[in-house]
């Protein structure tokens, strides 16, 4: 197995994607928001490139989420804090969702065979279920605006981390292993690490800190949501579904 983590959507190429697996990892926050709406009963997520594209896509009991600039889409139910995600009135439903990178990057991510999501909250889960594929892995870090985000190399890291275990035959790119090292050193205090990112700054000015602790959490789902063509869906309903206890 060959295992090759990329930087930013703007540094990934449709060729990079032919006949393997692809993990995308937007940290901060659009695939955690995915990933806990899956566990609080969401059926499924559409993901949309564009605000238009997504009012476009809405039917009737759909629910809107999405975020422009960090902040919550006028005239949307949801934005793209995790937390939103817990409430019962997401059970149930078809989400169409808009963020700046994260829906961006599943989008970029289409020629692949599979398309996986992760983040620290589903990191261990989301490697086993790659690894079932027998296929080469890509993570694709969505980044901030086709720039690297280090939260998501981080991700990327503990993943991968995951994966060699698996596959301990595995091949990786020098990307790949330099966030696996990143990783381990900031592993001690992920907290820290994401709050101290530029991503996890702008998030905590403005009031979203609660959302970095929590998308900071390893492990807390088995949840690992699917590409199936057409949308997101986990393949069955979710066993350990809960409200997690913010800290």
């Amino acid at each position: 197995m060959q295992i090759d983590v990329i930087s930013s959507v703007n540094e990934a190429r449709t060729e990079d994607f032919l006949r393997k697996t692809v993990i995308v990892i937007d940290v901060l926050r659009a695939t955690s928001t995915i990933i806990t709406a899956f566990d609080h009963g969401c059926e499924e997520i559409v993901p949309a490139e564009t605000v238009g594209e997504a009012k476009a896509l809405q039917q009737e009991g759909d629910l809107l989420g999405g975020e422009r600039f960090c902040r919550k889409i006028m005239g949307f139910q949801l934005g793209n804090s995790p937390l939103e995600y817990m409430s019962p009135v997401i059970g149930g439903k078809r989400i169409i969702l808009t963020t700046t990178n994260g829906t961006k990057a599943v989008r970029r991510a289409q020629k692949a065979e599979n398309i996986l999501i992760g983040s620290f909250l589903n990191g261990r889960a989301c490697a086993e279920k790659a690894s079932t594929f027998h296929r080469d892995v890509v993570l694709l870090c969505a980044g901030t605006n086709s720039q690297f985000s280090l939260e998501d190399g981080l991700a990327a890291g503990y993943i991968a981390e995951h994966l060699i275990k698996l596959k301990q035959d595995a091949e990786m790119n020098d990307f790949g292993r330099a966030m696996i090292a990143s990783f381990k050193q900031e592993a001690g205090d992920l907290k820290g690490a994401l709050s101290h990112s530029v991503n996890g700054k702008k998030l905590c000015r403005i009031g979203f800190d609660e959302d970095v602790n929590y998308c900071a959490k390893m492990d807390l789902t088995d949840t690992v949501p699917v590409w199936n063509g057409h949308s997101l869906h986990v393949s069955m309903p979710t066993a350990r579904s809960k409200t997690i206890a913010l800290s």
